[in-house]
């Protein structure tokens, strides 16, 4: 099953030359959906995920913020016509410069997980909110991100309480589940923590008013390491948000608002790259066994960062009834890990590739501007193309 929309699968047979394309109908309508599915929620899309203005112009018209992560994106979301009131700066990491720098922009919401930069918060954007961000497992995710941001629940209760002395507003709380989350309970596990803090900062009479439930929201159309659709749960996914946030409201306050960070689910569907063949070789490997090898013109370092994690599917437009032979995928470039990595399923490719034959990567919209070298080997980025409705 593909989830490329028909505008997308047409704008790849009418390239010639190598590039990522994105559907922006289709973003539009991951965005409602999302609304539909979370009513109430501000969305703040996770830029890093991609960073294009057209995609950042088209979810700004429908009302969505952004999750910035330095000024230069921050910057780049208001020139795209985000408004400064719809950005926050979730990034843990920061400077003493980069809260100056984002503060002279107007922003006013930073995300903080340690007293040391609720420090530099306090000295250098005056009289912020701060949203603290708990520490999670990262059980069930693609990638966890549980051990460079957040902190523990104690850890959070002194943050934002000292927060009041610093004359800061300590306004919110925020977690991640990981990126590319398969599991609902990820979710579950993340509200009864939120939920533990709540009540420790309510005996300190500090009563926030949001609670920031992160990315992780899981694209749809990757395979799994086996070669089949990943399938995540996102039904069930949506219902535990919706129950989650039911039971904070209940017990905290109907005050209580809920931010959420989509990246990859809104816009990994929708984007494909094409690309090329560069070559279809047969090699004998390490164990003695022959093993084709499928070189593409693009690969970890211009466009598919993420193969080392994930599979995306391939289509290959000009064999529709080839004989197919699997194939270990890799990039062009002469690293090594320009490949998909040991316990990947090969890739049932069509035997007569040929050097030059197009190649469709499906689901690739996510990260493939953002983590695109300027570069290596001498490849260059890809460039992209916005189409909207079937018309670049």
């Amino acid at each position: 099953m593909t989830h490329a929309s028909a505008p997308l699968l047409a704008a790849l047979a009418g390239a010639t030359e190598d590039g990522i394309f994105f559907d922006l109908a289709g973003i539009r309508r991951g965005y409602d959906t999302l609304r539909r599915e979370l009513p109430g929620v501000d969305i703040r899309f996770a830029m890093k995920s991609c960073p294009v203005d057209e995609v950042l112009a088209c979810l700004a018209s429908e009302g969505a913020g952004v999750d910035g992560a330095s000024p230069r994106e921050l910057e780049q979301a208001l020139r795209a016509g985000v408004p400064v009131g719809r950005t926050h700066y979730g990034n843990t990491v920061k400077s003493d410069r980069d809260i100056a720098d984002a503060h002279r922009l107007g922003v006013r919401d930073f995300a903080t997980d340690s007293v040391e930069d609720l420090a530099a918060v306090a000295a250098h954007a005056p009289g912020a909110r701060v949203f603290c961000r708990l520490a999670t497992s990262g059980d069930g995710a693609l990638w966890g991100l549980s051990n460079k941001f957040g902190c523990s629940p104690a850890d959070a209760v002194r943050i934002l309480d000292a927060a009041r002395g610093m004359g800061l507003t300590p306004s919110g709380l925020s977690v991640h589940v990981g990126s590319q989350q398969m599991t609902a309970d990820a979710w579950h596990s993340a509200v009864e923590c939120l939920a533990d803090v709540l009540t420790a900062l309510g005996r300190r009479g500090i009563v926030l008013d949001h609670v920031n439930l992160g990315g992780g929201l899981p694209a749809l159309g990757y395979l799994d390491p086996h070669g089949l659709p990943l399938e995540p749960p996102l039904d069930k996914i949506f219902a535990v948000i919706r129950e989650g946030m039911r039971h904070l409201r209940k017990v905290h306050g109907e005050h209580l608002a809920f931010v959420m960070e989509p990246g990859r689910h809104l816009v990994a569907d929708h984007g494909a790259i094409r690309a090329r063949v560069t070559r279809l070789a047969e090699r004998r490997g390490p164990d003695g066994e022959r093993q084709h090898w499928l070189y593409l013109s693009c690969g970890k370092f211009n466009g598919l960062y993420e193969m080392d994690a994930l599979q995306y599917p391939l289509v290959f437009p000009t064999y529709p009834d080839a004989e197919y032979v699997p194939a270990v995928v890799a990039g062009p470039t002469c690293d090594s890990d320009d490949a998909y990595p040991q316990g990947h399923a090969l890739v049932h490719v069509p035997r007569e590739l040929a050097s030059g034959d197009p190649v469709w990567v499906l689901a690739s919209g996510a990260y493939a501007i953002s983590y695109t070298t300027q570069g290596f080997n001498g490849f260059a980025p890809l460039p992209y193309t916005c189409v909207d409705g079937g018309r670049p």
